[in-house]
């Protein structure tokens, strides 16, 4: 390989480095508030459907008595 070819490479290289840190600079300072709802993968936790564990239907209750 003779050297024209490696400094091709190389300044190819550092455009690439160059476009690279950009976009890592531009998403660092886009750290703000955002707006809107978030996606469901960033939810915390699964919001669980049905009855809370521990409540059961009571013996008086009218509803187990049919």
């Amino acid at each position: 390989m003779d050297v024209t070819k490696i400094l091709a490479e190389l300044r190819q290289e550092r455009i690439q480095l160059e476009e690279a840190i950009l976009s890592l600079e531009r998403l660092a300072r886009g750290r703000g508030r955002r707006r809107g709802r978030p996606p469901a993968w960033l939810a915390e936790t699964p919001k669980k459907r049905g009855r809370p564990p521990g409540s059961k239907n009571k013996k008086g209750d009218k509803s187990t008595e049919e």
